[in-house]
């Protein structure tokens, strides 16, 4: 903590946990919903395996109560993401939804 408390005392400065500065290069989007949700939930997921790891080594219960508050969000956040996917694929016969949609490439409409 020494060297990033010397560059920003107590501020927030986006790194990964590894010490990597943030960059552009960590969004990950293919521009297509049902790709970019299905990473989505499995983030969410990797996250509350890491936080169920955490919580069966930590004993300290002022250590527990955030770890188990953040493995709750985690959870909320992979509902969120599935509703989401699943309003996309309920509108997948929408006409032109999205760029990927046949009708948009050939000129065919569905009706």
């Amino acid at each position: 903590m020494d060297a990033y408390y010397v560059d920003h005392t107590a501020g927030i400065w986006p790194q990964a946990a590894s010490g990597e500065p943030f960059s552009a290069t960590m969004f990950q989007s293919t521009g297509d919903p049902i790709t970019d949700l299905t990473e989505d939930l499995a983030a969410e997921q990797k996250a509350r395996t890491t936080y169920d790891n955490l919580i069966r080594l930590v004993k300290d219960p002022e250590v527990l109560d955030p770890l188990r508050f953040l493995r709750a969000r985690e959870i909320v956040h992979f509902q969120r993401f599935g509703e989401a996917l699943r309003l996309v694929q309920d509108k997948l016969d929408s006409r032109n939804f999205y760029i990927m949609n046949p009708a948009f490439d050939t000129g065919i409409s569905k009706s």
